[in-house]
């Protein structure tokens, strides 16, 4: 028996060959993965971030205000890879999602565990909400967990024994992850101080590790450079985000919408793959996984972050999970074992509706009534019938129709020279995504990035103005005039009753105004 109860089961090596039933039952789960995501990925509209992801691919930069380059340079990717079309931009995230169903059950089996361990793993992360959420639309948060788990996988394979030039690999991984979010600083911190808790000193001295963290700050440094240049800007947004935006929760509700995260039933899965880094014996030379995972949950709770940026670390626990049950091998284990595979597989079906937009939305807003308690409020903007994920797909496409046909009443000679002026990145992004169908200009906002890339040198004589802040912006014009007013009762609160304003005679030059216009959060 182990310290944990179970029967043991020698660590499993890379070198070994895989059973092909075990990979088929992996391939099978990323598979069904696909299909759920599918299923529902065209059924709303685009979230309001894509809409602004797609516009930075339209200005390529080595940063911008509020994120790191890669996610505009994804989405340049696909749009002239796979096309335009709302599935097309969805595809690489749906795909990032079933790598780390799959890896998730190769990171199972480095860990000791044969096809029932691997299986569990995989069924903990496909089930969980978070994570159909996640990869339901196109963002970084798609892409973080998979890099986190590629990292993890290499350095248990670097512990238990594999070349240490690994940590080749593992640097270029970690600098592209730090390309995609800053965050992967932190598991990368959480990494390499649970291997020095846990006595791996030895590993920390190898000249790999060291070139490995070269190549990262490699990968990591036309960004860090465009940060410095540019004044450290994503540190004013997060600083602005925790005093405007977010919403601030203590210890225990942090802890509690973790449980909510992962689906509660998969709590005996990832607890005890928790419990299982420190309270086995054979998990000995993992256990800097488990000190990995508590020391990224310490850090974003001290340090207030959003209770979903812990989520990339799960999988390491549901990997030692599934070694755990499947250790379970008396008879009253064993029908523990199928009773905790029932629930997690019965709540996982029952909260894929809230990752994935599978129902009519009339449909959900009635199914969620049965589940008051999954709902996660992380942002401070009203509430709205709709849980934000999906209230922010909508309206979109009939903003940029509704200002389509403001644009065309102007008179011929007036329009070359008329700005539109979104409130926010998500309504100015709605007008370049759908405008140019639409005979649009693109649009100019204040809001984080597209502040930087200015008001395109129109005068100002005419400006379209729309959605959020437009009652405050009108005041830097003499003549205002309500053009139309956009309804979208499905939208989040501030999207629901969009004012379109036709402005002219401005104050001043819109170039002089356009400090005004500034808005950064």
């Amino acid at each position: 028996m182990t310290e944990t109860g179970f029967a043991p089961a020698l660590p499993r090596s890379s070198s070994h060959s895989w059973p092909p039933i075990a990979f088929a039952l992996l391939g099978a789960v990323a598979l069904v993965k696909l299909a759920v995501q599918f299923a529902g990925i065209a059924h709303y509209g685009f979230f309001r971030d894509e809409l602004y992801y797609m516009a930075c691919g339209e200005h390529l930069a080595w940063g911008y205000i509020d994120q790191p380059p890669l996610i505009a340079f994804a989405a340049w990717f696909a749009r002239h890879l796979f096309g335009d079309s709302i599935v097309a931009i969805r595809l690489l995230p749906v795909l990032a999602g079933a790598a780390v169903v799959f890896l998730t059950g190769v990171l199972a089996r480095e860990l000791g565990g044969a096809r029932f361990a691997q299986l569990l793993a995989a069924l903990t992360i496909f089930l969980a909400p978070s994570y159909l959420a996640f990869d339901s639309f196109f963002s970084m948060n798609a892409f973080e967990p998979l890099f986190w788990l590629a990292c993890a996988l290499i350095a248990v394979r670097i512990v238990r024994g594999a070349s240490p030039k690994l940590w080749l690999a593992f640097g270029a991984i970690a600098g592209i992850g730090l390309e995609n979010k800053h965050t992967m600083v932190v598991f990368g911190f959480a990494l390499i101080a649970g291997l020095l808790l846990t006595g791996n000193q030895s590993i920390l001295r190898s000249k790999w590790l060291w070139l490995g963290g070269l190549v990262a700050l490699a990968l990591f440094f036309p960004n860090l450079l465009w940060e410095a240049r540019h004044g450290w800007p994503q540190i004013g947004v997060v600083r602005n985000a925790q005093e405007y935006k977010n919403v601030h929760v203590g210890p225990l509700r942090f802890l509690a919408e973790q449980v909510l995260f992962l689906n509660p039933a998969s709590l005996p899965v990832w607890g005890a793959g928790l419990a299982w880094y420190f309270a086995a014996r054979d998990a000995r030379p993992s256990r800097f996984l488990g000190w990995s995972y508590l020391i990224v949950l310490a850090i974003f709770i001290v340090f207030d972050g959003k209770t979903y940026y812990v989520l990339p670390a799960y999988p390491v626990l549901a990997a030692a999970g599934g070694v755990v049950w499947e250790r379970a091998a008396s008879v009253p284990q064993r029908r523990l074992r199928a009773a905790v595979v029932t629930l997690l597989i019965a709540g996982g079906l029952a909260t894929i509706p809230f990752g994935v937009p599978i129902l009519p939305v009339d449909t959900f807003l009635r199914y969620m009534q049965a589940f008051p308690g999954l709902r996660i409020k992380t942002e401070r903007d009203a509430t709205a019938p709709l849980p934000q994920l999906y209230a922010d797909m909508f309206g979109w496409r009939n903003l940029a129709e509704t200002v389509a046909r403001v644009y065309r009443s102007l008179p011929a000679d007036e329009q070359p020279d008329c700005a539109i002026l979104g409130g926010n990145y998500g309504e100015a992004g709605a007008i370049d995504y759908y405008g140019p169908a639409l005979g649009l200009p693109k649009a100019i906002s204040g809001h984080n990035s597209y502040f930087d890339w200015g008001s395109r040198n129109y005068s100002g004589a005419c400006v379209i103005l729309i959605g959020e802040r437009a009652d405050r912006y009108k005041a830097l014009f003499g003549e205002v005039e309500l053009a139309a007013v956009v309804q979208n009762p499905h939208a989040m609160p501030v999207e629901q009753n969009i004012v379109v304003y036709v402005c002219r005679k401005p104050r001043a030059p819109l170039s002089a105004l356009w400090p005004n216009f500034k808005m950064i959060i």
